[in-house]
């Protein structure tokens, strides 16, 4: 089962190797790995979706609380968080085809970014599971690149992760 933890860590050269390291060492695989600077420039917040049982992901959230730069750790469930995801899709479609593609982005919100005499690009934000139902149709116009990034979570509501320096 996929799981998706939010991990606030101290803003530093480093931390990064650190966590993904942590990760490698104990053999757990990351699906998705995203990382930015928060509204305080200090603090980053790492978005990390990682699969296993509940034994595993609470070995996971254990190892990252004992990690220095570690300031906050906050597992979010499906339903009571809002993610996202962007994607880049660059699929065969000359002329014949190219109207196909572009009625499938516009059922999805996509936007047709690029065009060629024989490739469109297509960009999407949306839930991970809808970016993959939108890679599944696009797939017979044979996919000639994909560029994805992680998965960005926060809570729903007036909920946070509440870090505050001390």
């Amino acid at each position: 089962m996929k799981r998706t933890i939010s991990v606030l860590v101290e803003n530093k050269a480093g931390v990064l190797s650190r966590v993904s390291g942590l990760f490698a060492r104990r053999g757990f695989n990351i699906n998705s790995l995203a990382v930015g600077e928060t509204e305080d420039p200090a603090i980053s917040r790492m978005t990390i979706v990682s699969e296993g049982d509940e034994h595993t992901i609470e070995q996971v959230e254990k190892q990252l609380n004992k990690m220095i730069d570690t300031l906050k750790i906050k597992l979010l469930e499906d339903g009571s968080s809002t993610r996202r995801e962007l994607i880049l899709i660059k699929v065969e479609a000359d002329t014949s085809t190219r109207g196909e593609v572009i009625d499938i982005a516009r059922v999805f919100g996509a936007k047709v970014v690029d065009i060629s005499a024989t490739t469109l690009t297509v960009e999407h934000s949306d839930r991970p599971e809808r970016i993959d139902l939108l890679v599944d149709l696009l797939r017979p116009y044979r996919i000639q690149e994909i560029a994805r990034t992680g998965t960005v979570a926060l809570e729903k509501g007036c909920g946070t992760i509440g870090y505050k320096n001390k």
